[in-house]
C-alpha cells in the first residue's frame, strides 16, 4: 500500500527509508527529495523496477533516467574512460546539481533504456537522498512527475501525479528548500575527449570553466 513518511521527524525518516529500501529491492518505486526536485527512483540494476518507472512518468525508452550515485568512487564502478577534467567536476560540484554522461562499464548488466552504452551519473546534494542511496546502491532517477507536466516540488506534488505507482513517498519539504523554482541538474556528455554541456541547468557554464576552462557550451559557437 502506497504510504507517504514525514523525514522532517527523525523516526518517521527512519522509517520511510526502511520501507524505502524494501520497495527498491522490491523492484518497486519509491519518490525521494533530491537537492534540485523530487525524483521517482528505482532499483538501477532492475530492468523490470526501471521499466515501471518509465511507466509511472508515462515515457518511453527512449528517454532513460540518469543514475543517482552515494559517493563519487561508485562512479568508477558503473562508468568508463573516466577522463582526468570530469574527474575534476566531480570532485568540485558534488555532491550537487551536475550530471555527468560517461561510457557504462561494459560488464553492467542493467537497461535503462535507449542508452547507445552510455550511463548519466550524479550525487545529489541532500540528506535524505544520500542516505537512502547508501541503503540501496545507485538508483535510476528521474523526476517525480508525469512526461510533461512541471516536476514536483514536494512529495505531496508528485503524489497527485504519480498516485499508486510509488509504494513510497518520502516527504522532507520544498526542494529547493527556500522556495525557489525548481531547477534541473546541469548535464555534460563526457564520453569525448572535449566536455560539452547538453542541458544548462543548475551550475552554469563560467562555474564549470573556473574548474575545466576547455568545457564547452551548448552549441558550437559557445565557449
Amino acid at each position: 500500500m502506497t504510504t507517504t513518511y514525514d523525514c522532517t521527524d527523525p523516526q518517521s525518516r527512519s522509517e520511510g527509508l526502511a520501507k524505502a529500501q524494501q520497495a527498491v529491492a522490491a523492484k518497486q518505486c519509491v519518490v525521494l527529495p533530491t537537492d534540485t526536485v523530487y525524483g521517482i527512483g528505482a532499483d538501477a540494476f532492475s530492468p523490470q523496477a526501471v521499466a515501471t518507472l518509465l511507466a509511472s512518468k508515462g515515457r518511453g525508452r527512449s528517454m532513460p533516467p540518469p543514475v543517482l550515485i552515494p559517493r563519487m568512487q561508485t562512479m568508477d564502478g558503473l562508468a568508463t574512460e573516466v577522463s582526468e577534467d570530469a574527474r575534476a567536476l566531480a570532485q568540485a560540484f558534488w555532491p550537487g546539481g551536475l550530471t555527468l554522461i560517461f561510457h557504462a562499464q561494459p560488464s553492467l548488466t542493467w537497461d535503462l533504456g535507449d542508452t547507445m552504452g552510455t550511463v548519466a551519473l550524479r550525487m545529489p546534494d541532500d540528506p535524505v537522498a544520500l542516505e537512502l542511496l547508501n541503503l540501496t546502491g545507485p538508483l535510476a532517477v528521474s523526476s517525480a512527475n508525469r512526461t510533461g507536466n512541471p516536476a514536483a516540488q514536494t512529495a505531496a506534488q508528485a503524489r497527485e501525479q504519480l498516485a499508486e505507482s510509488v509504494e513510497v513517498y518520502l516527504e522532507a519539504g520544498p526542494r529547493p528548500e527556500h522556495g525557489e523554482a525548481g531547477v534541473p541538474s546541469t548535464i555534460i556528455d563526457a564520453t569525448s575527449d572535449t566536455l560539452r554541456v547538453v542541458r544548462q541547468g543548475a551550475i552554469s557554464l563560467e562555474r564549470l570553466q573556473e574548474v575545466v576552462p576547455g568545457v564547452q557550451g551548448p552549441s558550437q559557437d559557445a565557449a
